[in-house]
């Protein structure tokens, strides 16, 4: 079975490759380093074996962050050893600075994965979420590494996917030591596959375990006061082409309430910062970029997000959150409402949420969280909570009460590994 999905994986992997390696605007490149996909992977800058945490993109790489922190200030000696698949999952691993050394993950090939082993020398890996690859999986238990998955999800659609190719899957689970889920749901989903109970742990989330430092609250509201205490400050945030469209039809509505409110836009993907730009210039707003570092002016009406890792002081410079992702139907499913809830924010979703399903509805029932269908409900919506911010301090209260009490996935994560 293993060699069909490895005969397989050498027809499709150029059209992988290319698009890993497709230039986009706002993409990091690859340049050199493309090599490290392949196994050829530089040594490391310490003699003691690592811990390895692989962390494919962006949305892993953050979830990866406060597992490294404390692994860190348990043991501040332990090497740890990051690997991604992007090159913009790795630019979020540089801003941990030295706490970690990054690589490029090798592709499923069983001599890519020796060379990076063999060059690495890890003793452990953990795996954020379910990046999962056969022949990864077979290398590293060969060489004797015990592989954990962290902060798992097993949604019902990857469930069904995987159930079509058991096969397949079997040659993944008898691999694992550990499987840490976010949900007793997704723990279920794992058993119902062929993982045996006793490797499955319910851990919850470490998305809950967000860190709000002095610095991010102080950097937040420095921002504000650059940006007008004053005015009504609404920020759409991870926003995908097609979004961005109903979120300006949305403001523009609102300004006809409220004429001195402000939008904080944040793209989702930072190859996608200048033409959402020029999207917001061409519908005739005030736009002012983050890093054009301008004084804003009251006649101001967008500020554009153009950053990475500044997520959390941009919502703390805000009153109301909506999150992107969200108001595509089913294209995308939203994305993570924890870090407004975090920083007791209101927040707003529209109708699909499936990726955090029970995050969302949990928010909802809370009354934290509320639900829109289209660009006039969130016009509609958004000028009820500037109009009445005692409800809106209400609903962000709910929020971070929700986050207090799902918090500690870190630490029991930890202690089981």
């Amino acid at each position: 079975m293993r060699f069909l999905y490895s005969l397989l994986l050498t027809f499709i992997s150029p059209l992988l490759l290319y698009s890993l390696y497709k230039k986009k605007e706002g993409k990091p490149a690859f340049s050199r380093r493309w090599k490290e996909h392949f196994g050829c992977t530089p040594s490391l800058n310490t003699t003691q074996s690592p811990i390895w945490i692989h962390a494919v993109s962006v949305g892993e790489a953050i979830a990866a962050a406060p597992i490294i922190k404390a692994l860190k200030k348990q043991n501040p000696e332990q090497p740890i050893l990051v690997t991604t698949t992007t090159s913009t999952g790795a630019e979020q691993i540089e801003k941990l600075g030295d706490l970690v050394e990054h690589r490029y993950m090798p592709i499923d090939f069983c001599f890519a994965v020796r060379g990076f082993l063999k060059a690495t020398k890890p003793e452990k890996m953990l795996i954020m979420e379910t990046e999962l690859w056969p022949n990864t999986l077979h290398t590293v238990a060969k060489f004797g590494i015990p592989i954990s998955v962290l902060n798992a999800r097993l949604s019902e659609k990857s469930f069904l996917g995987y159930k079509k190719v058991q096969p397949i899957f079997n040659l993944l689970g008898k691999h694992l030591t550990h499987v840490c889920c976010q949900y007793k749901d997704d723990a279920d989903r794992f058993v119902a596959l062929g993982i045996q109970p006793e490797k499955v742990h319910v851990t919850g989330s470490v998305k809950f375990d967000i860190e709000i430092t002095e610095q991010i609250q102080e950097s937040g509201v420095i921002l504000r006061k650059q940006l007008g205490e004053d005015r009504p400050i609404w920020i759409a945030t991870s926003t995908h082409k097609g979004e961005d469209e109903q979120v300006l039809a949305a403001h523009r509505s609102l300004l006809h309430k409220i004429p001195n409110a402000l939008l904080i836009l944040v793209p989702r993907h930072p190859e996608r910062f200048n033409s959402v730009f020029e999207l917001c210039q061409g519908a005739d707003f005030k736009t002012v970029k983050r890093t054009s570092n301008q004084t804003l002016t009251p006649d101001c009406q967008i500020y554009l997000g153009d950053t990475m890792g500044e997520m959390l002081t941009l919502i703390g410079a805000s009153d109301i959150c909506f999150m992107g992702g969200s108001l595509l139907g089913d294209k995308v499913g939203g994305h993570n409402l924890l870090e407004p809830a975090a920083l007791a924010k209101p927040s707003i979703t529209g109708p699909s949420y499936y990726n955090f399903l029970e995050i969302a509805e949990t928010l909802i029932k809370e009354d934290a969280t509320k639900v829109v269908t289209s660009a006039e409900e969130l016009a509609s919506l958004l000028e009820q909570l500037m109009t009445q911010p005692e409800y809106a301090e209400r609903m962000g209260k709910n929020a971070q009460d929700f986050i207090s009490k799902n918090s500690g996935a870190v630490i029991k994560t930890l202690n089981l590994l």
